[in-house]
């Protein structure tokens, strides 16, 4: 059965923040991707055809974590092969680890504007 063609195509994820060209520089070095755009009101990283942009928002606040009030609304997750040796390396870019924590086999960190997001070992992908 052929699929239908589909009336749109997902160009790039733009994440809120207090301050984009942060955001772009700490995931471009996190992801190994290029940031492509950067000042003080937008950034965007690229690798492959695949965008992330980051906007600001005057007033932004991190949603926190634990995030038990709904706020939080997205995170990313990555994977990959050593978790200490990823938040290592994560931290040393700017990355903080909140105390509580989902479990052995996932790892929250929250990115230098406090977005949450999740390491996991590429093998449980």
């Amino acid at each position: 059965m052929t699929q239908p063609t589909p009336p749109a195509v997902l160009a790039m994820t733009t994440i809120d923040c207090a301050d984009p060209a942060a955001e772009a520089a700490f995931w471009a070095a996190a992801l190994g991707w290029e940031v492509t755009y950067s000042d003080e009101n937008y950034g965007m990283v690229v690798k492959d055809g695949q965008r992330l942009g980051f906007g600001r928002v005057e007033g932004w606040k991190a949603p926190g974590w634990p995030n038990t009030s709904g706020t939080k609304q997205f995170h990313l997750d990555l994977a990959v092969d050593d978790l200490a040796a990823a938040e290592e390396a994560l931290t040393a870019l700017g990355a903080t680890k909140p105390a509580e924590q989902p479990s052995t086999d996932w790892t929250v960190l929250q990115d230098p504007d406090g977005h949450p997001f999740c390491l996991t070992k590429a093998a449980n992908w």
